[in-house]
This record gives structure tokens, C-alpha cells and sequence, in this order.
């Protein structure tokens, strides 16, 4: 049975003053998400600008986070895009340098019908050994992955393993895990559905809070699994005020200032995603000191 843990972290991508790869900031960051409890971490998905990384800088973050990770924690390469034939192409040489599985994306911006998502993940699934998670969320992508489709796709390409569903639909995540029973897995993509989703069948989420609150997630989650329901709500109320402030604006911009305002040199998204603006900035401080965060400004 496959098995990518409760916790998934879909890391950032650290840039130094000049827009490059701080890698030196990537070790680190990847240290501190095992520490905290990750099972897995996402290299180059959305929280880690995967738009704008080249295809050497995505191959080369998969050696660099696999080697630093030493087996420690799964490692999921975020290797599609809205082109089938490239995202095949990455996904190939992902495999070769050696990571557990691929987190496939809806196509963006083209918007395919369902009959054409299902050709695009058939061909990936094709194309690879690998376990696939796919990846819906409609806000980003304007194309909404249905359960049917979903169900297709789990039944004819057996690496098609789970997904990490953003939809924010109860009702669309209650009807996956009803037509899709365990072992397929069913990941939370929002932070702050992470619960309700547990609620309704789901194993985990795949995180963006926690990198900065990595422990607390995981207790919840775990609290959960272990029956302890009244301590899992617990944890989830104090933690929402953090989930929400991380999506102020468009991730990973209020991230990548929460982690620079906890010591971490992350450095700016990649334009066109601008620096966090100083009404946001303030707000995201507030959150952090509220939560007990030493904040230096």
C-alpha cells in the first residue's frame, strides 16, 4: 500500500537577493519541515512558484531536497503543468533521479474538458512508475477535476493513487471518498478544511502553515486518528487565525514573509507575484504575535 503520511508539506522555494535559488536556505528549510513532523514535502508545486522555476531549476530542487532529505521523508516532484508533453518530459527525469511520487496539476489556463483531463493524467500515468497524486484546485486552474473523472482515472491507471483536493467543496470531497474508498488517498489542499475533511473520510493534508506550524498540525491530525476528536477541534480553532492570515493575499506571498519575519532568508516571490504589501504585512503580524510568534520587524 502506498503511503506518502499524514502531513505532506508543499515546500517554498527560497530566493536570494538577486531572484536565484538560495540553496543554502532549501537544506535548511527542508531540515526544519522534518523536524516539525512532515512525512513528505512537495518540491516546486504552487507554494513553490513552480510557474516561474525553468525545468533545470525544478530538476535540480528534486536532487537537491532528495539528497538533503536522506530518505528521511518522501519526496514529491511537482513535475506537470498545462502542456501534456512536457509535463511527461519532467516527470521522466524526475524518475530518474529517484523521488517517491509526482504531484500532477490540472492544467491551468486551458481549461480542458473532463474527457481531456482524463487523457492528460492518463498519459502521465503512462509515462511513469511513479505514484501519482493529482491535484484539483478550481480557483487556480478554472477547471474543476469531477469525482467521476476522479473515479475513471483511479480505475484504469493503478500508479493514479490519490488527490489532493482544494475545490472547498465538502460535498465534491464526501462524494470522492464515497465512490473512492481507502486505499486511495484523499488529501485536504486548503489548511483550514484540513478537520472537516478527516471528518468525511480524508488521511491528511498536503500543508502550506506547516512550515511555520508544522508540530501543532500534525497533533491535530493525529488527535484525530486517535479518537481524540474535542482535542483535534481544540487545535484547530487556535490554529485557523494562522491559516487564514497565510491566504491574505495570494500564496506564497504572506508565507514567504511569515517565514522572513521568523529568520528564514526566502527572499521575494518571483515577479508577477509582488513583495507582501505593508496592510497585509501588519495584519500577518498581528496573527503570528497573537499565536505567540516573537516577531522581529
Amino acid at each position: 500500500m502506498i503511503s506518502f503520511g499524514r502531513l505532506i508539506t508543499a515546500m517554498v522555494t527560497p530566493f536570494d537577493d538577486n531572484g536565484e535559488i538560495n540553496w543554502r536556505e532549501v537544506d535548511r528549510i527542508v531540515e526544519k519541515l522534518i523536524e516539525d513532523g512532515s512525512d513528505s514535502i512537495v518540491v516546486s508545486g504552487t507554494t513553490g512558484e513552480s510557474p516561474t522555476l525553468s525545468s533545470e531549476e525544478k530538476l535540480q530542487l528534486f536532487e537537491r531536497v532528495k539528497h538533503t532529505a536522506k530518505g528521511r521523508v518522501k519526496i514529491i516532484a511537482g513535475s506537470t503543468s498545462y502542456c501534456t508533453k512536457e509535463s511527461i518530459e519532467l516527470t521522466k527525469e524526475a524518475e530518474k533521479i529517484g523521488v517517491d511520487g509526482i504531484l500532477a496539476t490540472a492544467p491551468y489556463y486551458n481549461r480542458p474538458p473532463q474527457d481531456g483531463l482524463y487523457k492528460h493524467f492518463g498519459a502521465i500515468a503512462d509515462s511513469t512508475s511513479l505514484p501519482i497524486i493529482l491535484y484539483n484546485i478550481p480557483s487556480r486552474t478554472a477547471v474543476n477535476i469531477l469525482p467521476d473523472t476522479l473515479y475513471k482515472l483511479a480505475r484504469d491507471f493503478k500508479n493514479i493513487v490519490g488527490v489532493k483536493e482544494a475545490s472547498g467543496d465538502l460535498n465534491q470531497i464526501s462524494e470522492i471518498r464515497r465512490i473512492l474508498p481507502r486505499p486511495f488517498l484523499l488529501y485536504s489542499g486548503d489548511d483550514s478544511i484540513t478537520l472537516p475533511l478527516l471528518s468525511v473520510g480524508g488521511d491528511g493534508v498536503v500543508s502550506v502553515a506547516s512550515h511555520i506550524v508544522g508540530k501543532e498540525i500534525k497533533n491535530m491530525i493525529n488527535s484525530y486518528f486517535e479518537g481524540k476528536v474535542d482535542r483535534a477541534t481544540e487545535i484547530h480553532l487556535k490554529l485557523f487565525p494562522i491559516f487564514r492570515a497565510l491566504f491574505i493575499t495570494t500564496n506564497p506571498i504572506p508565507l514567504k514573509e511569515a517565514l522572513k519575519l521568523l529568520g528564514y532568508n526566502v527572499g521575494n516571490c518571483r515577479l508577477p507575484l509582488p513583495p507582501i504589501d505593508e496592510k497585509n504585512r501588519q495584519e500577518l503580524i498581528k496573527r503570528l504575535k497573537e499565536f505567540g510568534f516573537n516577531i522581529n520587524e
